[in-house]
């Protein structure tokens, strides 16, 4: 190796391990090992001003391509994916407008109302529902919102609440997997391979809702035994106390403003293939809607954007950049292909599971940032389908953050939470429940890649 991919291999390394132990705020650390790589690797011993260019990537934002791909499709230049930050941005905005007007505690009140207060029934539509909702929302922000009203629930209908935060976890992660926009990772390889809505649904997507299927009923076995209303109330009795949905409801006009905003995402990211609009324009576009609508009130949705989320990406971009620009990208891509003796079978394998247990250990955004230039490479190198590379990626980093506490920020969150509330959730109660059914839905996603994309 080379001193250039030496010292880009430590700083890597260095910043990972600085993510993982949560010492500092995750944005610097990104920063910083950002700032290290143009300064030390493409300044002190790479002596390169292209390089640096490259890796900051601010010439594709004014490319109309970058805006407009009706015709190229979009591009996968290589450094600061600007698309995805752009778009994570966009979404951001909207639902800090949609969570003001009180959007996301009506409609979980709404659903426990329209099953009855049952339990059991709460927990499998609360699982479609976090599976649903991540697949265009952010899973921290569905999480967020899912168990605050979960244990609200909880305390009134007098359940354990736990059960549904762990399933309602696994469910935002799995559909986060189904979509372009549903979790960071697949944004990032969306964006980066020119791939559309309609690519992640006809593909990751029916994956995910096939998993779906067998993950409702493995929760309902799991958890069926302690979900039992603690008193000998009637349901009635206890469902009395629940307030009306409508008491949700903060600002009647922008509620219903955001059911048109979120209609239009959705219709805009579905069909973005066939106008041409990219995720970079949509984002942009929603933005501006939202905040337009609420006017003198600018201010207040701007203060609830997670700008830590949009400076971690910029940095990290910048650190897989130099990965990417030193060359050592190419040594994991050669590893892999060397391994599976170019068998597009085992490459798929070692991607799916890989992916799968490192993301649930270490930040999967990362991860699928520095993998995509590597499958990049192998289906180049060996004439394996990219797509199919990709859908194991998209998979394994996505599902396999479910693994652990730490595997995905929707975990962290919705443990947080819930031990913010006086309800802990230890390492040895999530493991039992979640482990399982992590390894249950790589193991069939990867069953499902094979036989689908004809690698039997």
């Amino acid at each position: 190796m080379s001193v250039a991919q030496v010292a880009a291999l430590i700083i890597f390394i260095a910043m990972f391990a600085l993510i993982i132990t949560d010492k500092f705020e995750r944005q610097w650390v990104t920063l910083v090992s950002g700032g290290l790589m143009i300064a030390v690797v493409f300044g002190a011993i790479m002596h390169s001003g292209a390089a640096i260019v490259e890796t900051l990537n601010l010439r594709s934002i004014g490319t109309p391509v970058f805006w407009y791909a009706k015709a190229e499709g979009e591009s996968g230049s290589s450094g600061i994916n600007w698309a995805t930050i752009i778009f994570v941005a966009g979404m951001m905005i909207m639902v800090a407008g949609m969570s003001k007007a009180g959007f996301f505690r009506w409609l979980c009140l709404q659903i426990a109302k329209l099953v009855h207060y049952r339990v059991i029934p709460i927990l499998i539509t609360f699982m479609i529902m976090s599976f649903v909702l991540s697949m265009f929302i952010d899973s921290i922000t569905v999480i967020l919102f899912l168990v605050a009203v979960t244990i609200e629930l909880a305390e009134l209908l007098e359940f354990q609440p736990v059960p549904l935060i762990l399933a309602e976890v696994f469910c935002a992660n799995l559909g986060g997997s189904a979509t372009m926009c549903g979790d960071p990772p697949n944004i990032i390889i969306g964006t980066s391979l020119g791939l559309t809505f309609f690519d992640f649904l006809g593909n990751t997507g029916m994956i995910a809702i096939l998993c779906l299927i067998v993950v409702i009923p493995y929760f309902y076995l799991v958890f069926r035994k302690q979900l039992a209303p603690a008193s000998g109330k009637s349901v009635e009795e206890l469902a009395a106390k629940v307030p009306d949905p409508k008491s949700a409801i903060t600002d009647m006009k922008h509620f219903y403003l955001s059911w048109v905003i979120f209609g239009l995402a959705v219709v805009l990211l579905v069909s973005h293939a066939q106008t041409g609009l990219t995720v970079a324009f949509i984002g942009c576009l929603i933005a501006a809607i939202t905040l337009i609508s609420y006017g003198k009130r600018i201010p207040e949705i701007l203060k609830d954007v997670d700008y830590k989320t949009l400076l971690f990406f910029i940095g990290l971009f910048i650190v897989v950049g130099g990965l990417e620009q030193t060359g050592v990208l190419k040594l994991i891509a050669n590893w892999i292909q060397n391994v599976s003796g170019g068998d597009a079978k085992i490459m798929v394998a070692i991607i799916i599971w890989v992916s799968a247990v490192a993301s649930a250990f270490i930040d999967n955004i990362p991860f699928s940032a520095t993998m995509v230039p590597v499958i990049q490479s192998l289906a180049a190198t060996t004439g394996v389908d990219l797509g199919v590379l990709a859908w194991a990626l998209s998979i394994g980093t996505d599902i396999g953050g479910s693994g652990t506490p730490i595997g995905a920020s929707a975990n962290v969150v919705g443990i947080s939470t819930a031990e913010r509330n006086g309800y802990a959730v230890t390492w040895g109660k999530y493991l039992k429940a979640n482990a399982p059914a992590t390894v249950l839905v790589v193991g069939l996603a990867m069953v499902i890649i094979f036989v689908r994309y004809g690698l039997t």
